[in-house]
């Protein structure tokens, strides 16, 4: 957090991050990582926007990413070209099979555990 807020982002007063749930994605991680004036400093900076922990768009691109090291990229390949050309045909391969990924959480479970996040109508 501290690269991306102090090398990438300097000049930004607010950077919004899209981030999993995972456990130690939270602002007082970095209290256990800096000083607490550093930590607050930073902490201020950032509007963490947090996906559901089940069945979202993160966890479809890690499971895609991962058939893809495994399908693709288990072996040496020996310049950028080539890795471009076997991404895309991999890409190719894998959206003409149309492959998904089947939820078995409903939407009407979805929408009784996540009643939090509908608005009120």
């Amino acid at each position: 957090m501290q690269e991306l807020l102090d090398v990438h982002y300097p000049d930004a007063k607010r950077v919004r991050l899209v981030m999993d749930n995972l456990n130690t994605h939270t602002i007082s991680s970095l209290y256990e990582t800096f000083p607490p004036e550093q930590a607050l400093s930073l902490a201020k900076r950032l509007e963490i926007h947090y996906t559901p922990k089940h069945g979202s768009w993160l966890n479809m691109a890690e499971i895609e990413l991962s058939s893809m090291t495994i399908q693709c990229l288990d072996r040496r390949i020996g310049s950028i070209e080539q890795l471009q050309r076997e991404i895309t045909a991999w890409e190719v391969d894998r959206n003409q099979a149309q492959k998904s990924v089947e939820w078995h959480f409903t939407t009407h479970q979805a929408r009784g555990k996540l009643k939090h996040l509908y608005p009120e109508i």
